[in-house]
C-alpha cells in the first residue's frame, strides 16, 4: 500500500481505531466472541460491511454484551470478517470459472472438430474443381458433389403425416447448422471465446438470408431453459406476439405446432414481419432437449389477411435450440437463427438492417443466450436490484412486476407506439402540409374510468408524436447518453408535466393553462440491469414545484420509469434506445406504459467489432459552441457512419382537446428533432479537427494532464507520493488514478466550487455520472456541521496547501448519507503554478 494512503489512514488525529498498526494490539491476546456477540456483530456487518470509528464506537454503547471487547478488536473482526467473505466469494467464482472453462473447452473442441471437417471438404472441393479445370471433359460430371445439406424447397402442410415429414428434415438441417458444416461460419467480430465472455458467437458467409449461431454455459436445467425460450415475446424484444394454432404429438415423445408470430418494425420508415412456422420439440437418445422451427409454405397461415396486412411476410429457414445437459449441472446451450426478412420491401438504405447477420446474431441470438444467463444469476441470488432505494411511487409500481419483466415493460408502448398496428387501435391523423411528423390516435388506450383512482373522467386516448430521420458521424451510443443525461437540453417540463398529470384524479389540460416552473434538474436513480449492463432500468426523478395552490393537485416531482440501452462505452448492440414513461403511486395495474422516447440503429457495421466510445462534456460544447472530440483519434468509420433516430412522443389526451393534444405534440417533436440535429453537430466526429487545439471545457485541461497534475500537487504539498507509481504519465497514471481504492474529486477553485472530475470510487460514493458531475456543488455535499468543519480549515488550506479533515458524514448525489474515516484536501496547481482546482480524498466512505 502506497505511503500517502498509510499517512492518511494512520491520520493525524486521535481516533485509536483509525489505523492498520496490528503490530500495536497485544500479539497474545485472543478474543473468543460468545454466539450472542457475533450475532450482534454480523446484524451489523449485514447492513454495514465496514462502518466507520464512529459507528462502531455506537455499537459499543448501544451492544452492552460487546462492552469487554476494545475497539480495536471489534475493528479487526470487521477486518477478518470481510476476509473470509471475499475469500469464499473468491473461492466461488474461482468455482464458477472453473466450470465454465471446462464447458468453454468442450465447445471449443467441437468447434475445432467441425472446422476441421470444413476443412477437408473444401480440400475436396478444391482438388475437384482443378480436375475439372484440367479435363474439360468432367465439366458435366456431378459424380462429386458437395457435402454441403441445402433445404429443401418449403412445401405445404396438407396432412399429419406431411409435417412429421417437414419436422424430420427440420431437425437434421437445424442439427448440421448447430454442430455441423450446413452453413460456413464465422467469428462474429468482437466477440471473443474466454472465461470473461458468455459463449462462442458465428455468423453466416455467404448462405441464403442472414444467419447466426451462438453456443454457451447456463447454469438451468435443459427443460427450463427451453420453457423460456419457446416463450419469445418474453426476451425477443421486436416480438410483438406468438400464437400457437395447432399442437399435436408426433409419435416419438415429441410435439408439432403451427406458430404465427409477429416482430414490431424497428422504425417507421419499414414494415413489420411476420412468420408462419412449423415448431418441432423432441428428446434426443443422449438426452438433449430440441427445438426446431421452419417456415411453412403459402401465405395464408396465420390470421385473417385483413389483419395481416402491415407485415411482409418473411421466411424462417431451419433454425432453433439444442440443449445438452452438461456435467455438474447446468446446459450447454446451442442457438441457430437462419432468416430471409426480405429486404426488397425496405428503402435502399435501410436495406443493411435486413441484410446483415451481425444485427440477427446482436438482437435475437445473443439476446436469447443473455437472457437465460440473466435468469440463471438472478435464479442463483447473483443479482441483487436497488429496491431498497426506491421512493415510495416507485416501491408502489415495483411490487407488480417481477425482475424479469420490469426491463420489457416501457419497451412493450414504444415499439407499438412505433409501429402503430390497426388493430391496436391506431389510426393516423391528418397534417398540416408537411409530411415530417407522423400523428397518430388511439382511442383504445382509455383507462377503466369506475374507480378514483384512473385517470380520465371523460373519454379519451392517447395520441403518438413520431418522426425518423438520418444521421450522418453521429456515434448511437455518445447521442443517447447525451440525451439521457442533459434532458434540459431538448425536454420541455411542461410536457412532463401534462403527461405525468394525466396520472392523477384530475383530469388533466394542455400545458400553458397550468404553468409549471422546474428547477431544470433530474435525480437518475438505478432500479435493475441485465448481467452485462447492455440494458439499465432506472427512475428519473425531475425536481420542480407548482406556482400556487391549485396545482397541489400535481406532483411537486415528476417520476419517470426510464430504460436506457446500448449507453455503456464498450456497447456493441444493433439499437440504442431512451425509452421512459410517468408512473405514479396510483398507476392501475391493468393500464399500459404510455412509453415515449428515443432509438437509435447503426446503418454501417463496423466491420471490426469496436465500439465508438467517447468521454465527453457535450455541455458545454454546446453552450460555448466548441466541437467536442473523442479521446482518441477519430476512426474513418466514425466519421462515415450512419444511423437512423426514430422518435416517438405519447400524451394521453380527452376527447374535447384531442385537436389541441395533437397541434401540440407535432410541434413538440419538431423542436426535439431541431434539438437533436444541433446535438448531432456537436458531437460529430468528422467536425473535430476544425478546433483541434480546444478542450473540452474551456480552461479546463485534458483528464491525462489534470491526473498529473493531481499527484505532482500531492506529492509538492504533503512530501508523499499518491500513487505507487506517480512517475508515470500519460494514460497509464489516469488509468491508476481511475482505479484508486479511495474516492478522489475535483471541485472548481471558485467562490461556489463545483465539481469537475472524479475518479471511480468518486463516482460511486456520489452516486453520478462523469458528466452529470458538474451539477453537484461542493456545499451540497456535506451537512452543516461538515461545511462548518470545511470552512474553518480554509484558511489553513490556502496557507500550506493542504488540510486533513476529520471523518464525518456527507451526502451522494442522490441525497444518501455516506459516512468516511478522513479525508485529506490540496490544492493542485497547473502547469504555471497557479492554483487550478482543489482536490478532496475521501477515505473508507461507506453508505450509512
Amino acid at each position: 500500500m502506497a505511503a500517502a494512503v498509510a499517512a492518511m489512514r494512520s491520520g493525524s488525529g486521535s481516533d485509536g481505531g483509525g489505523g492498520y498498526d496490528k503490530a500495536g494490539m497485544d500479539a497474545g491476546k485472543y478474543v473468543r466472541y460468545t454466539p450472542e456477540q457475533v450475532e450482534a456483530l454480523e446484524r451489523v456487518y449485514a447492513e454495514c460491511p465496514k462502518p466507520s470509528s464512529s459507528r462502531r464506537q455506537q455499537l459499543l454503547r448501544e451492544c452492552p454484551i460487546l462492552s469487554n471487547i476494545e475497539p480495536k478488536q471489534i475493528k479487526v473482526w470487521f477486518q477478518n470478517r470481510r476476509c473470509r467473505d471475499k475469500q469464499r466469494k473468491e473461492a466461488s467464482r474461482l468455482q464458477a470459472v472453473n466450470r465454465k472453462l471446462t464447458a468453454m473447452n468442450k465447445l471449443l473442441m467441437e468447434e475445432n472438430e467441425r472446422l476441421q471437417k470444413q476443412v477437408s471438404q473444401l480440400v475436396h472441393e478444391n482438388a475437384y474443381m482443378k480436375q475439372q479445370l484440367q479435363n474439360p471433359s468432367l465439366a458435366n460430371d456431378t459424380s462429386c458433389e458437395s457435402n454441403v445439406t441445402t433445404p429443401n424447397p418449403l412445401r405445404d402442410a396438407s396432412n399429419p403425416s406431411g409435417l412429421l415429414t417437414i419436422a424430420e428434415e427440420t431437425l437434421t438441417e437445424f442439427l448440421s447448422k448447430a454442430t455441423g458444416t450446413a452453413v460456413d461460419w464465422v467469428p462474429m467480430p468482437g466477440m471473443k471465446p474466454g472465461p470473461d465472455s458468455f459463449g462462442i458467437v458465428a455468423v453466416s458467409h455467404g448462405c441464403k438470408g442472414v444467419a447466426a449461431r451462438a453456443c454457451g454455459l447456463v447454469n438451468l436445467e435443459p427443460t427450463k431453459i427451453v420453457e423460456i425460450l419457446k416463450d419469445r415475446p418474453s426476451w425477443f424484444r421486436d416480438c410483438r406476439s406468438l400464437e400457437v394454432f395447432t399442437m399435436f404429438p408426433a409419435g416419438n415423445g415429441g410435439t408439432i405446432e403451427l406458430v404465427y408470430m409477429q416482430m414490431y418494425a424497428p422504425t417507421t420508415l419499414v414494415p413489420a414481419r411476420d412468420f408462419w412456422t412449423l415448431r418441432y420439440t423432441t428428446t434426443m437418445e443422449d438426452g438433449s432437449l430440441v427445438v426446431c422451427e421452419r417456415s411453412l409454405s403459402g401465405s395464408g397461415g396465420g390470421p385473417s389477411t385483413a389483419s395481416a396486412q402491415q407485415f411482409v411476410r418473411a421466411e424462417m429457414l431451419p433454425s432453433g435450440y439444442l440443449v445438452r445437459p452438461c456435467e455438474g449441472g447446468g446446459s450447454i446451450v446451442h442457438i441457430v437463427d437462419h432468416l430471409d426478412l426480405e429486404a426488397w420491401s425496405v428503402p435502399e438504405v435501410l436495406r443493411p438492417l435486413y441484410e446483415s447477420s451481425r444485427v440477427v446474431a446482436q438482437k435475437m441470438t445473443t439476446a436469447a443466450l443473455r437472457h437465460i444467463r440473466q435468469i440463471a444469476q438472478e435464479t442463483s441470488g447473483e443479482v441483487v436490484y436497488a429496491l431498497g432505494r426506491q421512493p415510495a411511487v416507485l416501491r408502489t409500481f415495483s411490487q407488480r412486476l417481477s425482475s424479469a419483466n420490469m426491463l420489457l415493460c416501457p419497451f412493450r408502448g414504444f415499439n407499438d407506439a412505433i409501429s402503430g398496428f390497426n388493430d391496436d387501435g391506431w389510426s393516423v391523423m391528418g397534417g398540416d402540409g408537411i409530411e415530417d411528423v407522423i400523428i397518430a390516435c388511439n382511442a383504445k388506450k382509455v383507462r377503466n374510468t369506475s374507480t378514483a383512482a384512473n385517470a380520465f373522467v371523460t373519454p379519451g386516448g392517447v395520441i403518438c408524436a413520431k418522426a425518423s430521420m438520418l444521421l450522418q458521424s453521429v456515434p448511437p451510443a455518445v447521442l443517447v447518453r447525451f440525451l439521457r443525461e442533459h434532458r434540459s437540453e431538448w425536454a420541455d417540463y411542461n410536457f412532463d408535466a401534462y403527461s405525468a398529470s394525466s396520472l392523477k384524479t384530475s383530469s388533466c389540460s394542455l400545458p400553458g393553462l397550468r404553468p409549471m416552473r422546474f428547477s431544470g434538474s433530474q435525480i437518475i436513480m438505478p432500479l435493475a440491469h441485465t448481467v452485462e449492463n447492455e440494458e439499465i432500468l432506472e427512475v428519473v426523478r425531475l425536481e420542480g414545484q407548482a406556482l400556487t395552490q391549485d396545482d397541489g393537485l400535481l406532483s411537486r416531482d415528476i417520476h419517470l420509469l426510464q430504460l436506457c440501452t446500448g449507453i455503456d462505452e464498450k456497447s456493441m448492440g444493433s439499437c440504442f434506445q431512451l425509452v421512459f414513461a410517468p408512473i405514479d403511486e396510483l398507476f392501475p395495474d391493468d393500464a399500459p406504459l404510455i412509453s415515449s422516447g428515443f432509438r437509435v440503429i447503426p446503418l454501417d457495421v463496423k466491420t471490426d467489432g469496436t465500439p465508438t466510445g467517447r468521454t465527453l462534456d457535450l455541455a458545454s460544447s454546446l453552450e460555448v459552441g466548441s466541437t467536442a472530440q473523442p479521446t482518441g483519434d477519430a476512426s474513418l468509420d466514425d466519421c462515415n457512419l450512419r444511423s437512423v433516430l426514430t422518435i416517438a412522443f405519447q400524451f394521453p389526451y380527452e376527447m374535447h382537446l384531442q385537436d389541441s393534444v395533437a397541434t401540440m405534440a407535432r410541434q413538440y417533436i419538431r423542436s426535439i428533432v431541431s434539438s437533436v440535429q444541433r446535438v448531432s453537430m456537436a458531437i460529430s466526429p468528422s467536425r473535430s479537427g476544425l478546433n483541434a487545439g480546444q478542450k473540452i471545457i474551456s480552461g479546463f485541461p485534458e483528464a491525462p494532464t489534470l491526473a498529473r497534475w493531481i499527484c505532482q500537487s500531492y506529492q509538492f504539498h504533503l512530501g508523499m507520493e499518491l500513487l505507487q507509481h506517480a512517475d508515470d504519465a500519460g494514460e497509464s497514471l489516469l488509468k491508476m488514478l481511475w482505479d484508486y481504492e479511495d474516492a478522489i474529486l475535483c471541485c472548481s477553485f471558485k467562490e461556489k466550487p463545483v465539481f469537475t472530475f472524479a475518479n471511480e470510487m468518486g463516482l460511486n460514493m456520489l452516486e453520478t455520472s462523469l458528466v452529470a458531475l458538474q451539477d453537484l456543488s461542493l456545499d451540497k455535499m456535506f451537512d452543516d456541521a461538515g461545511r462548518k468543519a470545511l470552512y474553518n480549515e480554509i484558511p489553513k488550506l490556502m496557507e500550506q496547501g493542504f488540510v486533513y479533515l476529520p471523518g464525518g458524514v456527507c451526502l451522494s448525489g442522490m441525497g444518501r448519507h455516506v459516512s468516511f474515516e478522513r479525508a485529506v484536501a490540496w490544492k493542485v496547481l497547473g502547469e504555471d503554478n497557479n492554483v487550478h482546482c482543489l482536490a478532496f480524498c475521501f477515505v473508507n466512505w461507506s453508505f450509512v
